[in-house]
């Protein structure tokens, strides 16, 4: 259960990647060039936090602990 959000977030960001791939060399002028380079720096971001949430190397996001100790504590 811990990954799952994770995973979905990776997911969806692979789409994003997938989709905006073929648009970024159409990119000629500096603010386009600009513009993709921020998107890809984020992008990368998403994929090296969500990557390190997967394995298990820092903490859950708050919504994600909440959760986590509701499904503790009625499954005792």
């Amino acid at each position: 259960m811990r990954g799952q959000y994770a995973l979905l977030r990776l997911l969806l960001a692979g789409f994003m990647l997938y989709v905006a791939w073929p648009f970024i060399p159409q990119g000629t002028t500096f603010l386009a060039q600009l513009f993709w380079g921020g998107w890809l720096i984020f992008f990368l971001l998403v994929i090296g936090a969500n990557s390190a949430s997967l394995l298990q190397m820092i903490q859950l996001p708050i919504m994600e602990q909440k959760k986590e100790r509701q499904r503790k504590t009625y499954n005792h």
